[in-house]
């Protein structure tokens, strides 16, 4: 039943949980993989202790480098991987022992290029929270245009680590570095080249949303290249939806309106200025009437950048003590 899978864990000072992650990929039933762990420059000993989980299970290859980001480790572990393809699993997150050996089932079943697996979100103490992506009710085969249209909905998955990917996929792309949101980015790229995806239902991979996680904190540096860069995904997925695929051009002018209101309610006041945040309002108001008549935005949306458009630094203001009013509140 298929071949090597090689699963790529990028590690960057994951002392806390990274060992309860590479044992959960030990566990696989799926016998034929092999897991690398990419140290990217670690300074909390995390280092030290992939060396000793790979002492521990000779499935297991460690690589150091100097820190880099998650794009830089991904690739680094796509240059160094064997198998015949790919899965990626985040370090602070963890997956079911059968995940892989579902996965790859189905690829070997319809000789697919990507498999998708569903997931679900937990908090640190291992608690349920809302689906971010509902689970399709059974297994289901998304076409590329399609699942496309999804992203540019928020209803696809965009993330690597819930796929697994034929390595030959990799062969003239890789992992944009120095950004975040890169999944989005490279997920676009490789449906050009793919009839679709095969979803399976099961929710075997665990999302542990951390306080401190990379993309999760809020801190002013992490706004800062969270946020940029949705807008310039949405940017750049425009244009390319109107160039291929102009029967989406409302929906990729919903994901840009999306993507920029996103932006508008968790910018700091204080980076309320600049070209950049002067860019996103120019957008709102050459953007009014797609606004007001966008079919895929809803009412609360609408409202929403109406009055962004209208009165920016109000409502930012507005809605901080909002958030403020409601975390205070008891639970």
């Amino acid at each position: 039943m298929g071949g090597k899978i090689s699963v790529i864990v990028p590690v960057y000072n994951s002392i806390d949980c990274l060992e309860k992650c590479v044992l959960s990929i030990c566990a696989q039933t799926y016998a034929d993989l092999e897991i690398l762990l990419i140290d990217d420059g670690s300074t909390d000993g995390t280092d030290r202790l992939c060396e000793r989980l790979a002492a521990e299970d000779a499935r297991i290859r460690v690589y150091h480098k100097e820190n880099g980001g998650a794009s830089s480790a991904r690739n680094m572990g796509i240059r160094s991987a064997r198998g015949e393809y790919l899965g990626f699993v985040d370090s602070d997150d963890y997956i079911e022992p059968d995940m892989y050996e579902l996965m790859m089932e189905e690829a070997a079943r319809r000789s697919a290029c990507i498999v998708q697996i569903s997931r679900d979100e937990v908090d640190e103490t291992g608690g349920r929270l809302p689906d971010v992506c509902i689970p399709p009710g059974k297994t289901r085969f998304c076409g590329s245009e399609e699942f496309l249209r999804e992203l540019l909905l928020h209803r696809a998955d965009c993330s690597f680590c819930t796929k697994l990917v034929r390595r030959e996929l990799f062969a003239d792309h890789a992992f944009p570095e120095g950004v975040l949101n890169e999944d989005f980015r490279l997920l676009v790229e490789m449906l050009r080249e793919t009839e679709g995806i095969w979803i399976l239902p099961k929710q075997c991979y665990h999302v542990v949303c951390r306080q401190e996680s990379t993309t999760r904190k809020k801190t002013q540096d992490s706004f800062s290249r969270v946020f940029l860069d949705i807008v310039r995904n949405a940017d750049e997925v425009q244009e390319m939806v109107d160039r291929e695929y102009p029967q989406f051009h409302e929906h990729a002018v919903r994901f840009n309106l999306y993507q920029r209101l996103d932006y508008l309610l968790h910018v700091p006041l204080p980076q309320m200025k600049g070209g950049f945040y002067r860019s996103v309002i120019r957008y709102l108001r050459q953007h009014v009437r797609d606004t007001v008549t966008n079919p895929y935005l809803n009412g609360k949306n609408k409202a929403y950048l109406l009055l962004f458009t209208a009165a920016p630094k109000t409502v930012r203001k507005a809605h901080a003590l909002k958030m403020q009013w409601r975390d205070r509140r008891p639970h």
